[in-house]
């Protein structure tokens, strides 16, 4: 039954396009499956019980939830120890709190994909802010070690010898850049390459999006920290706020140092009875990345299809769950973005409106009818508003329900000529 009406000559279209996806759709789905028995292994391995899902209050002490989620994020992503909590604000507040926690004056960071994402440049001091790591003597330095998508090992080893660099520092998604993201191959080399000519080098990894999209972690390949924020992958569009970073134990150490006070490292901070939340929804992260890949998949097809440019290519590996379609023009943008939020379950009757946000220097335009507010596993797109419009696409949590607003959003745009159809 066709609820929404929408146009026949559109659901042919999306039916042939699923078709010659079925094969992707197999290799994603086998992924996942691997991925929901290493979480299910996880769970079994830590024996978490229904005791573990309460609240503690005040100072926290003791609160086994807390010390058995660290312990189950530390199965799955086969690391030394973590620090999962929802004191956590988003990605960023996990990358800065990593950051600050292991290095120091006359310390050099080498980012070797470009330029991080904005929110996380005045934590580095791209961009000038009081606090910033620069201003505590960080040395900080930047590469692009991709050159036509193929990781450039010379130039990484330009850079590597001769110099004491403290930490390799890698964005796994590709932010609001056209590039790749980065493979759990790539960032294996990468980790190789840097440990064999300085075993003390951090191989540091922002995971954000690209949990559960392979089958492997980085830690799994020689990163010894990463980040990621719970409104994202890991957290399974359950988890109503909060973060996670796993590596190494003596660099975990340092993080929780910071996060509490020195002194007090993990041993206090309750979870504020959101302890399940976080077990559920770690619990669920490999279905819902499934199905978020599934959707990033066939909105790339079908709008490359309708004669538009796509990040990454139809028949593209990707590491992430991010899709980029070029939009050309800023009424399409709008559209777009108008589509998705009408087609979204929680606030289909608002119009998203470009503004500017923290952290970023364009104006910004988000659609996220999401139920935790600006998670990024279900269905969102954003845009910083600049040439030439590139609309990044996450999410959805339901394969089906993020199609029907893929194909009401084309609807949408062919009804208002801006697609040719």
């Amino acid at each position: 039954m066709n609820i929404f009406n929408i146009n026949k000559k559109l659901l042919s279209l999306a039916e042939e396009i699923e078709l010659s996806l079925k094969d992707q759709f197999q290799k994603i789905e086998k992924t996942a499956n691997l991925n929901e028995n290493k979480v299910l292994k996880a769970f079994l391995d830590c024996k978490i019980s229904t005791t573990d899902f309460v609240e503690s209050t005040g100072y926290g002490y003791g609160d086994s939830g807390r010390e058995k989620l660290d312990k189950l994020f530390s199965n799955i992503f086969k690391s030394e120890d973590s620090l999962v909590r929802c004191g956590f604000v988003s990605g960023t507040h996990t990358i800065a709190t990593a950051l600050f926690s292991v290095l120091e004056k006359k310390d050099e960071m080498l980012s070797v994909t470009s330029t991080p994402y904005p929110t996380i440049r005045k934590t580095i001091g791209i961009e000038k802010n009081k606090g910033s790591l620069k201003d505590i003597g960080v040395i900080y330095n930047e590469i692009d070690i991709f050159k036509n998508n193929k990781l450039d090992k010379n130039l990484l080893l330009e850079n590597l010898k001769n110099k004491k660099i403290k930490m390799i520092y890698i964005q796994r998604s590709k932010g609001y850049c056209v590039r790749k993201s980065v493979s759990i191959k790539e960032i294996e080399e990468i980790a190789n390459l840097a440990h064999n000519i300085n075993k003390d080098t951090i191989v540091f990894v922002d995971n954000c999006y690209g949990e559960f999209v392979e089958e492997k972690e980085p830690i799994e390949v020689g990163a010894d920290l990463i980040c990621g924020s719970l409104i994202k992958n890991p957290g399974g569009a359950i988890a109503k706020s909060g973060g996670y970073i796993t590596g190494k134990k003596n660099l975990i150490e340092l993080c929780a140092q910071k996060f509490t006070a020195p002194g007090l490292g993990k041993e206090m901070g309750c979870n504020f009875n959101q302890n399940k939340d976080m077990f559920l929804g770690i619990f669920l992260a490999p279905m819902f990345v499934c199905n978020a890949l599934k959707n990033s998949l066939f909105s790339r097809a079908i709008f490359k299809k309708l004669g538009f440019c796509v990040y990454p290519d139809v028949f593209e590996k990707t590491s992430d769950i991010v899709s980029i379609i070029e939009l050309k023009s800023r009424e399409k943008l709008q559209s777009f973005c108008e589509g998705i939020q009408k087609n979204s379950p929680i606030d289909s009757f608002v119009t998203p409106t470009s503004s500017q946000m923290p952290g970023y220097e364009n104006e910004v335009i988000m659609a996220c009818g999401s139920f935790i507010n600006g998670a990024s596993l279900e269905l969102s797109a954003d845009c910083e508003v600049k040439p030439p419009y590139n609309v990044f696409l996450q999410g959805g949590i339901s394969y089906n329900n993020a199609k029907i607003a893929i194909l009401n959003t084309v609807e949408k745009m062919i009804n208002e000529k801006q697609i040719e159809f």
